[in-house]
């Protein structure tokens, strides 16, 4: 994804270089550490290796995550957030994450919640 020139403040720049369906979906998975990119696919039910490789090529890019390829056969490649950005866009996600718990649990959804674990 290609970047404007201009924006009218920050925020909006944020926002295009973690929107779509996917980015923040993969960014909080990667909260639990390096992962590889078939662990990644297996995590996010219904993305596509195509979109999930094209998404993290873009948070690599934004200096959001980073890879990490190790020697030998089969080569080895793990995804993980960098520090500092990856951690301060994982800070961001986590008071989004409970906001959607919060009005997930005032409008009756808490099966969904006891589900995923999440309560």
């Amino acid at each position: 994804m290609k970047l404007r020139h201009t924006y009218t403040c920050p925020l909006e720049l944020v926002h295009d270089m973690i929107k779509g369906k996917w980015k923040p979906i993969i960014l909080w998975r990667l909260r639990l550490g390096k992962t590889s990119l078939a662990q990644l696919e297996r995590d996010i039910e219904g993305i596509t290796q195509k979109m999930l490789l094209e998404h993290l090529q873009e948070l690599i890019a934004f200096d959001f995550v980073a890879k990490e390829v190790s020697g030998g056969y089969p080569l080895k490649t793990e995804y993980y957030l960098t520090h500092p950005q990856g951690d301060q866009i994982l800070e961001a996600l986590k008071i989004m994450q409970q906001i959607g718990i919060d009005y997930m649990l005032r409008h009756g959804m808490e099966d969904q919640l006891r589900q995923r674990g999440l309560l």
